[in-house]
């Protein structure tokens, strides 16, 4: 018995020595390799030249919205929203930022009033009668589960996203008020004669997942599409987005300046309170992106 002690020690040994020098040697070809990986940046900024469809409400007055982009800029404080996006890679992982801004205009024909309410009417006076201030902002993780390469420049990869999206919307609808109008008891405000629903500071914050396939052609052409959907009722009923864009960049130094154009589709469904209270968006941002990357 005792022999057979020994010999099952022995063996138990052997394996477990086996075992500690393979993962030892796992260990340091993966701190190799990570060390070896640097980490790699690519900060964008560009316009996003936007259209609207949709509605929005405010004080329980609900515009139904469908406004083009030459329309939205006739009428709004900025030109387009201006988008910021960072992104840092090390390996298969790494993070990301996305910052959108905007402050649209609608004019009468592009923002249709749904439930006119008598003495009330939208403002013949006011140039844009509806407007809508909107920051969004989204952080989140890379993880790069799949990659085919194609020669030793040129590969396909897809990406999994997980992150939230933080959005905050202040929504104001103009009115010309008769005396027959009782603003007030409509919880709306006057303003230089005029009546103001407002709707401040809608937020929320959504959880995201997404899905995101890229594409190099060369180390300075790059392309994707990217997919993502949240919301589930934890912020908003539901939002999504729909990204695609190509990147044409020249090498200078140690850096990559590229020039980037592509399509953006977001959305969200929104609504909180009941009666003259209740506020929200159910809307659909989208148009084409024209922006500039550096990629170091």
């Amino acid at each position: 018995m005792t022999n057979d002690i020994r010999k099952t020690a022995s063996r138990f040994a052997s394996v477990a020595l086996t075992v500690a020098i393979l993962v030892t040697g796992q260990a340091e070809a993966v701190a190799q390799d990570t060390a070896e990986d640097p980490w790699r940046f690519s900060v964008t900024s560009y316009g996003w030249l936007t259209s609207i469809s949709g509605n929005t409400t405010a004080k329980g007055q609900t515009f139904d919205i469908n406004a083009g982009f030459f329309d939205i800029l006739r009428n709004s404080r900025s030109v387009a929203a201006f988008d910021g996006y960072f992104e840092a890679n090390k390996g298969k992982v790494g993070v990301y930022g996305d910052l959108v801004w905007s402050n649209l205009g609608f004019s009468k024909s592009a923002a249709r009033y749904r439930n006119p309410v008598p003495g009330l009417t939208v403002s013949a006076v006011a140039n844009a009668q509806l407007s809508l201030a909107t920051t969004i902002v989204e952080v989140g993780g890379i993880y790069e589960f799949s990659r085919w390469s194609h020669n030793p420049s040129s590969f396909t990869a897809v990406d999994a996203l997980l992150g939230v999206r933080y959005w905050n919307n202040s929504v104001e609808a103009m009115f010309d008020a008769n005396a027959t109008a009782n603003v007030y008891a409509l919880g709306l405000q006057r303003s230089f004669g005029l009546a103001v629903a407002r709707a401040g500071n809608l937020e929320w914050i959504d959880p995201v997942i997404g899905l995101r396939l890229r594409h190099q052609f060369t180390p300075t052409q790059t392309a994707f599409i990217r997919g993502d959907i949240g919301g589930f009722g934890l912020g908003s009923q539901l939002s999504w987005q729909a990204v695609a864009a190509y990147s044409y960049g020249w090498q200078v130094g140690h850096y990559v300046l590229a020039g980037t154009i592509g399509y953006r589709a977001l959305a969200a469904n929104y609504t909180s309170g009941s009666g003259l209270a209740t506020e929200g968006l159910d809307l659909v941002m989208h148009g084409p992106l024209i922006g500039f990357t550096v990629k170091f």
